[in-house]
């Protein structure tokens, strides 16, 4: 692998010192690749609009294509903070405005590209706010084949397509998890339901834990709590902090039943269209929750593992 900086007129930010990650990386077949410390771009996708492309500009690489806002990220940095930064700087797309829902990575070992596909929360409309962009456009996802693509975006997008429709989530059997661990929850229930509620937001979750495409998922969580544990959300709330957009988890408390409550989550959020993950490890209710439209079925301890994992 070598490393070049980047000749005249290809891609530098225009003012200001050039970051260390704004380099090409040139295999020793001799392709190269934009970004000394790999490259991220994001996927928008707005409901009611599409998803936002870039056209590039000629003198860029590939110029004349159509892609998505993107570039080398910066060293130490992850996947979503550089995407999300690098639409900023090409495309004004405001704070707060997507939340990622996964991401997916070509890893070629000397370097990678991370795609960081994100839902619309607040609607915006681009801006173009640095010289690569020609244009910045809503494209219909079924119009999105009829454009030019940038050929490495032009490769990924039929894989990305069919996930666009995947949204899964999480139902969580709160007395079930808390209960599994010896740690004294039993003298608080409302305060270990607040932990455990604080810790699954920002959850990641493998694309091979959920047996789907793409490479890491931020699933929808409906935590389920019942009893002593209800109130907790906004102590929640508090607790998590800003790790994402608001409404990543949301605190189900249950009339009555806990199982009843899981189970009547389960099935609106089938009936949704969302791909359900129930998490609880008491039998008799992970037969329920298949039969109510549960995708998948796993334990508390792999959902503590995960937990455990992520630290």
């Amino acid at each position: 692998m070598t490393v070049v900086p980047p000749a005249a007129g290809e891609p530098r930010r225009p003012d200001g010192p050039r970051n260390p990650g704004d380099a090409w990386v040139v295999a020793p077949s001799g392709e190269k690749y934009w970004g000394r410390f790999g490259a991220a771009g994001l996927l928008a996708v707005d409901p009611q609009r599409g998803i936002l492309l870039q056209h590039r500009v000629a003198w860029s690489h590939f110029g004349g294509t159509w892609g998505l806002p993107g570039g080398a990220m910066h060293e130490g940095e992850s996947a979503i903070v550089g995407a999300v930064r690098e639409a900023q700087e090409e495309a004004g797309v405001p704070d707060a405005s997507v939340r990622p829902r996964f991401t997916s990575v070509l890893d070629l070992e000397i370097w990678s590209y991370t795609t960081v596909i994100a839902d619309v929360v607040v609607p915006f409309e681009p801006v173009i706010s640095d010289p690569e962009s020609v244009a910045l456009e809503w494209v219909p996802i079924d119009d999105v084949d009829s454009r030019p693509l940038h050929p490495g975006f032009g490769r990924a997008w039929p894989e990305l397509r069919t996930l666009l429709d995947v949204h899964p989530a999480l139902v969580v059997d709160a007395a079930n998890v808390v209960g599994s661990v010896p740690n004294g929850w039993w003298k608080d229930r409302g305060a270990a339901a607040t932990r455990l509620a604080a810790s699954l937001e920002g959850l990641t979750v493998s694309a091979a834990d959920l047996e789907i495409g793409g490479t890491e998922w931020f699933p929808e969580i409906a935590l389920v709590v019942e009893g002593k544990a209800r109130g907790i959300e906004a102590a929640a709330a508090e607790e998590a902090g800003e790790l994402l957009p608001s409404g990543v988890v949301s605190v189900v408390e249950a009339p009555a039943s806990g199982d009843d409550a899981i189970v009547a989550e389960v099935e609106r959020r089938s009936l949704a269209g969302q791909q359900v993950i129930a998490v609880t490890s008491d039998r008799e209710l992970q037969e329920r929750v298949v039969r109510a439209g549960a995708a998948r079925v796993r334990s508390s301890g792999w959902l503590r593992a995960l937990l455990d994992h992520q630290g």
